[in-house]
C-alpha cells in the first residue's frame, strides 16, 4: 500500500513539473511579443560616419578682381590701365568717385573716375606716351601734383591726379608702368575723404570720356602657384 501510494505522489510530481514549464515558456514567449521594437536590439549604423566616408567636394576656386584696358589699335594688347588696381571710389562724404557724378551743388560734373589708392603706394600709367605736362592740382597747393600723358598713335591724354612724380616732362612711358606714388587727401579734406587718384581721359575731340568704359572689371580664378594635373 505505501508503495502504491509512493507511485501516484511521484507520477502528480511529474505532472505537475512539467505544467509549470509549459507556463513559464508561454510567459516568456508573451512578454517577448509585448517587448517595444524600440528595445530590440538593432544593427548601429552612423549616418555622419557614413557622410564622412563619402569624399568631399571640391572647394570653388578663389576668384580675384581684374581689370582689363581697351584694345584700341587692334595689337592685342591693352591700351589703357588702372593706375592703382583699385575699384573706384563710392560714396562718401564728399561725394562719389564716378564720372559724371555731382559736383559743387550740382553746378558741374564731375569729369574724371576716382580710383581708390593707399597713400605711398605705387600709380601706374593709365595709358602710353609721353608725360607733357606735371602741375598742381589746386592753385597755391604745391603737395597735391597731377602728370599729364599724351598718346599721339590712339590722340588720347590722359591726367593723373594726387601723385608724388616719379617722371619728368618728355619721358616716355609705357602703359602700366610706375609713374610716382600715391598721396593722401586727409590734410585738404579732412573726415572722411577716401584716398584715390582722380583718372581724367580726354579723346581726340578734347571730349572727357568715361575710364570705366575703357577699363572694365571682371572677375577671374585667382593664380595659386598650383599647377593642374596633365590630363
Amino acid at each position: 500500500m505505501q508503495q502504491g501510494l509512493r507511485a501516484r505522489v511521484s507520477n502528480w510530481a511529474g505532472r505537475r513539473s512539467l505544467q509549470v514549464a509549459v507556463l513559464t515558456c508561454a510567459v516568456a514567449a508573451s512578454a517577448a511579443a509585448a517587448t517595444p521594437l524600440a528595445h530590440v536590439a538593432k544593427p548601429v549604423f552612423s549616418l555622419s560616419a557614413a557622410a564622412a566616408a563619402e569624399p568631399a567636394a571640391p572647394a570653388p576656386a578663389p576668384e580675384v578682381l581684374v581689370w582689363q584696358g581697351a584694345d584700341l589699335d587692334g595689337d592685342g594688347k591693352a591700351d589703357f590701365a588702372n593706375p592703382t588696381g583699385e575699384a573706384p571710389r563710392t560714396h562718401d562724404v564728399y561725394g562719389e568717385g564716378a564720372f559724371g557724378a555731382s559736383r559743387d551743388g550740382g553746378a558741374r560734373p564731375h569729369e574724371g573716375v576716382d580710383f581708390r589708392a593707399h597713400a605711398g603706394q605705387t600709380v601706374e600709367a593709365p595709358i602710353s606716351g609721353y608725360v607733357t605736362k606735371i602741375g598742381y592740382a589746386y592753385p597755391g597747393d604745391e603737395s597735391l601734383k597731377f602728370v599729364e600723358i599724351t598718346n599721339p598713335a590712339l590722340h588720347y591724354e590722359a591726367r593723373v591726379f594726387y601723385v608724388n612724380p616719379q617722371v619728368e616732362v618728355g619721358e616716355a612711358v609705357a602703359v602700366g608702368h610706375p609713374i610716382g606714388t600715391a598721396h593722401t587727401l586727409q590734410r585738404r579734406y579732412p573726415g572722411g575723404m577716401t584716398d584715390h587718384v582722380h583718372l581724367e581721359l580726354v579723346d581726340r575731340r578734347g571730349q572727357h570720356v568715361d575710364a570705366q568704359r575703357l577699363i572694365v572689371a571682371r572677375m577671374e580664378p585667382a593664380d595659386t602657384g598650383v599647377m593642374a594635373a596633365a590630363d
